[in-house]
C-alpha cells in the first residue's frame, strides 16, 4: 500500500526535527529529485510505487545525472539546491529523507537500490553495512 504524503512528511519532519512541514517538504523534494537521477529500472519504479504520489512524481521525473555522485557529492549537491544550506545541514536533510525512504522500501528493495549506487549510500539511508555482500538480512 502506498504511503500517504502527510504521513511521509510527518516522518521526515520528525526525523529531521524541522520546525515546519514546509522545511520537511523542501528537503524531501530536493533529496528525492537527486535520488531519482541515480536510480533506474524496476528499483526506481518499485520505490516510487510505495512512496506518496507526490514523491513518486519527483522521483520518476528527475533531470538525468551526468555521472553518478558519490555520497559526499550527493550531500554537496543537496546543499547547493537548498537555499541557505551548508554541507552539515544538507547531511541532516539527506539522512532525514532517505531514512524514511528506506523504512518505506524495506530491506529487499533497499539492497537492490544500494547495488545501483556508489559505495557509502548505505550510511545516507541510515542502513550501515546493508550494501556489503554476504551480510544476512536484518531480523
Amino acid at each position: 500500500m502506498r504511503m500517504q504524503w502527510d504521513a511521509f512528511l510527518a516522518a521526515v519532519q520528525e526525523r529531521g526535527e524541522y520546525p515546519s512541514r514546509r522545511e520537511a517538504d523542501r528537503a524531501a523534494r530536493v533529496v528525492l529529485a537527486l535520488l531519482g537521477a541515480h536510480l533506474v529500472g524496476n528499483e526506481r519504479a518499485e520505490l516510487a510505487a510505495g512512496l506518496p504520489e507526490t514523491c513518486a512524481l519527483v522521483l520518476l521525473n528527475p533531470l538525468p545525472a551526468a555521472e553518478p555522485l558519490g555520497p559526499e557529492r550527493f550531500v554537496r549537491a543537496t546543499a547547493a539546491w537548498i537555499e541557505g544550506a551548508t554541507e552539515e545541514t544538507a547531511q541532516w536533510d539527506v539522512g532525514a529523507v532517505l531514512s524514511v525512504v528506506a523504512d518505506t522500501a524495506g530491506d529487499d528493495l533497499m539492497r537492490r537500490i544500494l547495488l545501483q549506487l556508489p559505495p557509502g549510500y548505505d550510511l545516507l539511508f541510515g542502513r550501515p553495512g546493508m550494501s556489503e555482500p554476504g551480510l544476512p538480512p536484518e531480523a
